[in-house]
């Protein structure tokens, strides 16, 4: 018989009992608005299974996602561009903080953010050193300076553990390139870093009143056809060839828009003067700048033009499409993985002016097809690429290296 004394024992033990210490996951990207905005939601779904740390450069964005995800977060200046005593000063305070914390996992994302966090993981002994790969900007860098990338590509490999490339495509690309083996590279899931969220992106959530009063700001009548792109204004992007399309487009076709969304980054990736002068002269070219909630634009919208010279698995594609939007895009890793030819958009070659423009005049013709393809778009992502089963697919991986 249990005496009094043993229950009042086991109920002390209970109570002293120490709660499960998590193993850390550090999570790093070079800017803060790349680990507010690519991986939303997600901290706060790992932090249920481990200790999660975010890392980037100081910024508002930064302090949004400790708020915001309820992380933990810590700061360590890193730039885009080509900085290697500011590059070594990165390594070095993360090797320092890696000693510190001890992660079980240390996970980057962007191209800086990896090279200087899988080398400074490798140097502080971390176990687990995974690089996610959402895009290869050097793809479209040619001579000495493709040479140095490619070595600083294959360099932050090296250093890695395992390799998550989000599309299909992309790994393709990277073993094509020798950047590293096939035993190192793993796609999680269908594709996609984050997945998405098909509760948010749902064009029901916009209101009749929003759009009629967001129509009546931008001076579109009823009777347009909206084209839309989303993204950085950008060369690399496509927006040389998408203005230049659109403006032969609109010489024949009055009842026709195109609207800009997203930021200009000139000092990074300039577009042509050609290009600038066409905007802003094309009245029925609709440059808005940096939107914090796109949904509005996309509702209002009926194709989504997205001529991306390289992505990794771009999110636009995904948003736009949950929202039920038709998409052209280029014949890209991510961008042909998410659209279907003649199903729930249309592809057409990378830097091809006179395709796209001839897909853009077909779409703009034929509201039937339009139709068509937007029914099938919404089903097509929430089958695929909803945000928890993006989420679960990189848990079970996580839980293997345990």
């Amino acid at each position: 018989m249990i005496s009094i004394e043993a229950i009042f024992l086991y109920r002390d033990f209970v109570r002293t009992k120490p709660t499960q210490i998590l193993k850390k996951l550090i999570r790093i990207t070079t800017v803060p608005s790349s680990l507010r905005t690519l991986l939303r939601g997600q901290h706060k779904f790992m932090s249920q299974y481990y200790e999660v740390i975010g890392i980037s450069s100081d910024g508002d964005a930064l302090a949004e996602v400790k708020q915001n995800e309820g992380i933990r977060t810590h700061v360590v200046e890193m730039t885009r561009s080509i900085t290697p005593l500011k590059d070594i000063k990165a390594t070095y305070q993360l090797y320092k903080f890696f000693k510190k914390e001890k992660p079980f996992i240390v996970h980057t994302h962007t191209p800086k953010a990896g090279t200087v966090g899988m080398f400074a993981a490798k140097l502080a002994g971390v176990p687990h050193r995974i690089h996610t790969i959402a895009g290869l900007p050097l793809l479209e860098e040619k001579g000495i300076k493709r040479k140095v990338l490619d070595v600083v590509e294959k360099f932050t490999y090296s250093c890695a553990s395992h390799i998550l490339p989000n599309s299909f495509g992309l790994k393709k690309i990277i073993l094509e390139n020798n950047y590293t083996n096939e035993t190192k590279t793993e796609v999680i899931g269908k594709g996609s870093s984050n997945g998405i969220d098909t509760s948010h992106y749902d064009a029901s959530l916009v209101s009749i009143q929003t759009k009629a009063e967001l129509k009546k700001e931008l001076k579109i009548s009823e009777s347009d056809i909206i084209f839309i792109f989303i993204g950085r204004i950008v060369k690399d992007k496509g927006i040389n060839e998408l203005v230049e399309a659109f403006n032969e487009l609109s010489k024949v076709n009055t009842h026709c828009k195109l609207l800009l969304v997203g930021p200009k980054e000139d000092h990074l990736d300039p577009l042509l003067p050609h290009t600038e002068n066409t905007i802003k002269n094309n009245k029925n070219i609709l440059a808005v700048g940096i939107i914090k909630d796109i949904r509005p634009y996309v509702a209002i919208s009926h194709v989504l033009t997205f001529p991306s010279y390289r992505e990794g698995f771009p999110n636009v594609v995904l948003q736009a499409s949950c929202m039920g939007l038709p998409c052209i895009v280029s014949n890209i890793n991510g961008c042909n993985e998410i659209i279907e030819e003649g199903v729930n958009g249309m592809i057409v070659p990378v830097k091809n002016k006179t395709a796209l423009q001839k897909a853009m005049q077909e779409l703009l013709d034929n509201a039937k097809k339009r139709d068509d393809m937007s029914r099938y778009s919404r089903s097509r992502i929430i089958d695929r690429y909803q945000q928890n089963y993006v989420w679960n697919e990189l848990l079970k991986f996580y839980k293997k290296l345990e």
